[in-house]
């Protein structure tokens, strides 16, 4: 009887702290501004929900890969101390794949996506979009999927096939996910 007394009396104890301190919680911080969620609301779909109004070619975009991009992705995305971005086909089913941007991503949006959240290193979200979609068709002009003289842009990219696209399966519970906003 006595251990039962103890162990209820420990518990009762733990769930008024939690209780109290979920409640002291909520009093810190403020609630985002529109403008703040905005800064952070800038995912890019698929099809092409998300992107910001822009364009750029890859004559753009080489200038700035070679400034930004090639320290690490190696003179025209080759490779370097990161990712090679350029190359890959006919490796995908073979012992050695070579998982690059252009042969196995599947959705040219997510390259878009990629570099306008994570790139470059060591200073992510730093490029505009005109920049993001230069460095973005510079990429895929290396990879033989868009003509170099190709004007990239929110009005096309989505349209842009990429040759893994079929390589991959949809996952159901994401596709539902996904579809609600």
């Amino acid at each position: 009887m006595c251990a039962m007394f103890w162990r209820n009396l420990v518990l009762g104890t733990i769930l008024v702290t939690a209780a109290s301190s979920s409640t002291q919680a909520a009093e810190f911080g403020r609630a985002a501004s529109q403008e703040e969620i905005a800064l952070w609301d800038i995912d890019v779909r698929p099809d092409g929900r998300g992107l910001p109004i822009g364009g750029g070619t890859a004559a753009r975009g080489q200038v700035i890969f070679e400034q930004t991009c090639a320290a690490c992705h190696g003179a025209g995305g080759q490779g370097g101390a990161k990712d090679r971005l350029v190359g890959g086909q006919g490796t995908l089913a073979s012992a050695k794949p070579v998982k690059t941007v252009g042969f196995f991503w599947p959705y040219a949006t997510s390259l878009f996506d990629y570099i306008r959240r994570a790139m470059p290193y060591p200073d992510p979200g730093s490029l505009t979009a005109d920049e993001t979609y230069a460095v973005t068709a510079y990429i895929l002009s290396l990879n033989a999927i868009i003509p170099e003289d190709f004007v990239l842009s929110k009005e096309n990219l989505a349209q842009v096939r990429m040759p893994n696209r079929e390589g991959f399966v949809p996952d159901a519970e994401y596709i539902h996910i996904g579809n609600s906003r």
